[in-house]
């Protein structure tokens, strides 16, 4: 247990050199979530431990269960740039246990190219992409779990690319005899190896706190993240929040400290979660409140999905809103390609 507590000071200590919030870092693509099953619960979440995606965002959640499972995801995001990931989990052995590696990428398509004046010159094509490996340790006799990630990062835009290098470390508690679990995740530690001009930027890292908790009488899962601990303001106050007296003079939205506090929240439901049909429900606070218009229900930060299992398949769907002119579908399809199970 005293390695338990060395990890505990350990994450803190990155809470507190690490102060990043979006927006100011490179490889951002990193924190977008591409699970239909993830991004359906709010986009957040910490602790499936049944879904061989979930690595990806927490490598302490690496286990047995996701022997032999292979997933391909995809979503059309926003403004014509498409996010996509294969995720797949291999048992070694009984004494050494699990492995998960991932591939993700995210695409912007085609951009506009033009030169100082303004003037259009042509095109050019961007793109992001993640290779990573992770790992999980039960500590002996104990329902704690250590996981890590390294990854590989590659991002290019036109003729110009960069190389970075990351990893992830996690921390699970877990018994299948409890209706809850919790985990302390910290992501993104790392550095670019090359940079597009020369100047190293840094990584986006989170810190994040999450848990779920099963009902007993009722076929419900919660769960809840509380992320980008690393930085207490997170808030950007929405335009929309503006008002304008009669003279022309502009007053600017004020987010006070409960506004601030309830964007690091993440909330999601999973109805019959261990039934061959799921339907899902999340809510993104802080997407809420910054993507809102006055006046308008935009249903900003709402997401909705289901899952369907036949068989060694499962097809996941996710529906997310982030305002009223802007929405995404992802789609997730698992294979199961241990021949011994039914």
């Amino acid at each position: 247990m005293k390695f338990i507590h060395f990890l505990f000071f350990f994450f803190l200590f990155l809470c507190t050199t690490n102060a990043q919030v979006g927006g100011e870092n490179i490889y951002q693509f990193l924190n977008i979530s591409s699970s239909a099953r993830q991004i359906a619960l709010g986009g957040e979440v910490l602790t499936l431990l049944d879904d061989v995606n979930q690595p990806i965002w927490n490598p302490a959640t690496i286990n047995s269960e996701l022997d032999n499972k292979l997933s391909a995801n995809y979503s059309s995001f926003l403004a014509g740039i498409s996010v996509g990931s294969i995720s797949y989990a291999r048992d070694i052995s009984r004494r050494f246990g699990t492995i998960q590696g991932s591939i993700k990428y995210l695409d912007y398509g085609s951009l506009i190219e033009a030169d100082e004046q303004g003037i259009e010159t042509g095109t050019f094509n961007a793109s992001d992409l993640a290779i990573s490996v992770g790992y999980s340790y039960n500590f002996p006799n104990t329902n704690f779990f250590l996981g890590a990630n390294i990854k590989f990062i590659n991002s290019n835009i036109s003729s110009y690319s960069s190389i970075g290098i990351a990893g992830d470390l996690g921390i699970l508690y877990y018994s299948p005899y409890k209706s809850f679990s919790f985990t302390l995740v910290a992501r993104n530690i790392g550095t670019q190896i090359k940079s597009f001009n020369g100047q190293i930027e840094k990584l986006p890292f989170v810190l994040a706190l999450g848990g779920s908790y099963k009902l007993e009488y009722v076929p419900l899962k919660w769960y809840g993240t509380i992320n980008n601990l690393q930085h207490w303001n997170i808030s950007t106050a929405n335009p929309s929040d503006q008002t304008t007296d009669l003279e022309g003079n502009v007053t600017e939205g004020n987010v006070s400290f409960f506004g601030n506090a309830i964007r690091h929240l993440v909330i999601g439901a999973e109805l019959f979660p261990e039934s061959l049909i799921n339907l899902r429900f999340g809510y993104n606070f802080r997407r809420s409140a910054e993507l809102k218009l006055q006046n308008v229900r935009t249903f900003s930060g709402i997401s909705v999905g289901f899952g369907v299992k036949m068989n060694r398949f499962k097809l996941n769907y996710a529906y997310s809103k982030y305002h009223s002119v802007a929405n995404a579908s992802t789609f997730s399809l698992e294979i199961d390609l241990n021949s011994q199970r039914r």
